[in-house]
């Protein structure tokens, strides 16, 4: 081989090895995620993120968060076409084993994409789809499923007696599909939970702890038997706390999750009987994702 040919070929070479690497390169970019507040979910569940592109959900990385609060990951390498076109992103929690390529219904927070970055929040249409800033929950303190009057500071109920006939005492807004709320009250430093519910109007799915008669047709709980290890029931509940959060379905924990809309300290001198408050506890999880 000749020189001249040498040369020809070598440049040819060249420029196909420099065509296919810049080929390579320019399919695939990554993602970045900068997120605080979301919770340690355990070995059962993980954080997937999604980006909608034309309408439809594509895969955009699997993470989870330690105790501390830190993301396992937080750049992702996807498809470049997909990264450009994506219009949202929406994180969902998906079981740790999961056989369904489709986004659970657990979507906890969204965004859409502006430029080259994404807020997302958890009022997003495509997460919870509200701001929870309208929220608000009146509470007695009740044993009405026993007929001993000296416990009555062993129970909570939310509801709101002080027109003489009990209505609801929780305003929330009606959550999606995915989520449920339940009512919590920590006692001695232990949450406790009074049952899962999806309306502030009707019972709730728990009566754990409650005596043998039926308790009034709103959420609530008589902490009268069967306590948790630590604990000794009847119990007074004042100087606990009263707590309403929002779960994910299924759950992942028996501990309140991480969105908790109300929050109120029950005071040592309660009147039994006597409407109590609680207050908006608004701090939710926030991010951006970047592309």
């Amino acid at each position: 081989m000749n020189f001249k040919l040498g040369l020809f070929m070598a440049v040819i070479c060249s420029a196909v090895l420099f065509s296919c690497d810049d080929d390579t390169a320019s399919t695939t970019d990554s993602i970045q995620l900068n997120i605080s507040g979301l919770e340690d979910l355990g070995s059962d569940f993980v954080y997937e993120g999604w980006l909608i592109v034309d309408g439809a959900p594509v895969t955009a990385g699997i993470f989870t968060v330690d105790s501390e609060g830190n993301l396992s990951d937080t750049s992702f390498e996807l498809d470049k076409e997909d990264i450009e076109a994506a219009t949202t992103y929406v994180l969902t929690i998906e079981p740790s084993v999961d056989s369904d390529p489709a986004p659970s219904s657990t979507h906890v927070l969204a965004g859409d994409f502006s430029a080259s970055s994404a807020a997302i929040t958890v009022d997003h249409a495509a997460a919870l789809g509200e701001s929870f800033s309208a929220v608000s929950g009146d509470y007695i303190l009740a044993t009405p499923t026993d007929n001993d009057a000296d416990n009555e500071d062993s129970g909570i109920w939310f509801l709101d007696n002080s027109s003489g006939s009990p209505v609801a005492g929780l305003s929330l807004p009606q959550l999606p599909e995915g989520w449920a709320y339940e009512g919590w009250v920590v006692i001695d430093g232990t949450p406790v939970t009074t049952g899962t519910f999806t309306s502030a109007e009707g019972v709730d799915s728990g009566a754990s702890y409650s005596g043998v008669n039926p308790g009034p047709p709103f959420p609530g709980e008589d902490f009268l038997s069967n306590a948790p290890a630590g604990l000794t029931f009847p119990t007074s509940i004042t100087g606990g706390t009263a707590v309403i959060s929002i779960e994910p379905v299924p759950d992942n924990s028996t501990a309140p999750f991480t969105f908790k809309p109300l929050v109120g300290a029950i005071p040592a001198d309660t009147e039994v009987h006597s409407v109590l408050s609680m207050d908006q506890n608004l701090s939710f999880p926030t991010g951006t994702i970047n592309r």
